[in-house]
């Protein structure tokens, strides 16, 4: 299936680039979200009468994006208190969710899709660096301390 990106989608393109992917990925994925519509020609031409404004719409994401990045880096730490029971070890776990609401908490909008965990969730009390992608191109490191009760 091939598809016009309408924004840029990280590993596969930027606006207006005419890429070939998985039947499924574009139907169940790229055209919901409105990532991308079908590379039919109508829809070619319906593109290039809107592609300013398809990339005004990216710049001022990214701008956005940036701002918010430059929040999250002057503010130093951010830290959860939890529940722990011997030798440091949580009840739970601290997950993208608790991330997002502390940061959220301190003024910071975040949603819980912008953290990323690629180790999965935090189980120990300890600091922690986080990456927090707001945007493709903007990714922002925090500190996060998690504390005992």
């Amino acid at each position: 299936m091939e598809v016009i990106l309408l924004e840029k989608v990280g590993k596969l393109g930027t606006v207006g680039d005419k890429v070939k992917v998985k039947a499924g990925f574009g139907r169940n994925y790229l055209v919901p979200q409105g990532k991308a519509i079908a590379a039919t020609e109508s829809n070619i031409a319906e593109f290039e009468a809107r592609r300013a404004e398809l990339e005004a719409a990216a710049s001022d994401r990214r701008t956005a994006a940036e701002g918010r990045a430059k929040l999250l880096a002057e503010k130093e730490t951010f830290t959860i208190v939890a529940k722990t029971g011997d030798e440091g070890k949580l009840f739970g776990s601290v997950g993208t969710r608790d991330i997002a609401d502390a940061i959220t908490a301190d003024g910071i909008k975040v949603s819980k899709a912008e953290v990323k965990l690629p180790q999965g969730t935090l189980r120990e009390v300890g600091e922690y660096e986080v990456d927090i992608q707001l945007h493709v191109d903007v990714t922002q490191a925090i500190k996060l301390v998690i504390a005992a009760e």
